[in-house]
């Protein structure tokens, strides 16, 4: 009988040439079970997904009492749900007052998209800029103002009128000009290696944006829902979007994402064209059900509270000589090796002494850890212990 990896290698895309190829049985907390029963600590949380673990209750039991009233009726139109409308008054309650309509979506890249459109509607505008070693998805619109040459090079033509700006260079920001549509940025850029921005480069990028009338958009794709030790990473710098992007860790593992705005510019939406923008599953009842647990949950408990703590930790353990740097925001680090092939050994012994780890598309020779925020400090220690095993086994 064929196996399932070989059914998984002949009918699965596979996107790189040497897929990991775990079978995973079951995951439940921080961990992840294959079919011959090892356990894997998860130190990616799926790539800053699964904030509160696997199958938190919460989610799971808001997942089971949504299905046994309605999956999908029609997202966008004449229903009012409830899980939708619940998920985004309370998104909005925790935002800066302007900040109160919510357009949901599938995914990060999507919310980047719808952002991006709303931003060329509402001035009238068509440049979009990013900056270099930025991450806001892989369709065509985000691909366009993500900060590497090597993931997009291949793609041309891409959307026209875009450009890219140098991340923390003041310098730059005379680049925004009354032709400028919108900024993306990312707060703390996740792919080159967790860089956060600078306060004074962020306060100058918004007073530039206001001063020539582009929109301001903050990606938190990565960096929402508590990863960095708030909510949102941009409340530590007391600097405000016009448009919020979030995803990934707003669902407890569905898929969901948001792009957040102002009514008055989100209104652009209904004419010139009506149906400005729409979307079949966006805000899929269950998807939202799940998402106002996560929300729910992490309002209620200490876990954001706690990340800072739980960041400490991780760098106060992970000291070797083959570590050449840490960088971090929260609960996503950056451990800094020699080169991309080694970080891949280092990762692969990981795996072998069952701790998942990953590394950065921008930034290869990191080491990612971004662990569900529900990790423990015994988990925290046992997942260091393997790392500085590995290095010392390579």
């Amino acid at each position: 009988m064929i196996s399932l990896r070989q059914l998984f290698l002949n009918h699965v895309a596979q996107t790189s040439p040497e897929p990991l190829s775990l079978e995973i049985e079951k995951a439940e907390g921080v961990y992840m079970y294959d079919t011959t029963g090892k356990k894997y600590l998860d130190l990616i949380a799926g790539i800053s997904v699964s904030n509160l673990g696997h199958r938190h209750p919460a989610v799971t039991k808001a997942i089971h009492e949504q299905t046994d009233k309605y999956m999908h009726l029609m997202v966008y139109g004449e229903y009012v749900y409830f899980p939708q409308v619940q998920l985004s008054k309370l998104i909005t309650d925790q935002l800066p007052s302007h900040l109160n309509s919510v357009y949901l979506v599938n995914s990060g890249t999507e919310a980047s998209e719808g952002a991006m459109k709303l931003a060329k509607r509402y001035t009238g505008r068509t440049e979009v800029i990013g900056f270099k070693k930025s991450y806001h998805g892989s369709t065509q619109g985000s691909l366009s103002i993500i900060g590497d040459e090597y993931f997009k090079t291949n793609y041309r033509p891409l959307i026209p009128d875009t450009r890219s700006l140098r991340y923390n260079c003041e310098e730059d920001l005379q680049q925004i000009t009354e032709r400028t549509a919108c900024v993306f940025t990312e707060v703390v850029q996740a792919e080159s290696g967790v860089t956060p921005a600078h306060p004074c480069w962020l306060r100058k990028l918004r007073e530039r944006c206001t001063e020539v009338g582009a929109l301001l958009v903050f990606d938190e794709i990565q960096t929402g829902f508590g990863r960095t030790g708030s909510l949102f990473a941009f409340e530590q710098y007391k600097v405000e979007p016009d448009i919020l992007l979030m995803a990934k860790g707003m669902g407890g593992g569905l898929p969901i994402g948001a792009f957040v705005s102002s009514k008055e510019i989100m209104q652009v939406f209904q004419d010139n064209p009506v149906l400005g923008h729409i979307t079949t599953f966006g805000g899929n009842p269950v998807c939202s059900a799940a998402s106002l647990a996560v929300l729910e949950t992490l309002l209620a408990e200490n876990y954001i509270a706690e990340v800072k703590q739980k960041e400490t930790l991780f760098r106060s353990l992970l000291k070797h000589e083959k570590i050449q740097f840490v960088r971090s925001q929260g609960l996503i680090m950056a451990v800094g090796l020699e080169s991309f092939e080694f970080n891949l050994k280092v990762i692969s012994k990981c795996i072998e002494k069952g701790l998942i780890t990953d590394w950065f598309l921008f930034e290869s020779a990191c080491l990612r850890i971004a662990p569900p925020l529900i990790i423990t400090e015994a988990q925290i220690r046992f997942a260091c212990e393997v790392i500085l095993e590995a290095l010392n086994e390579l």
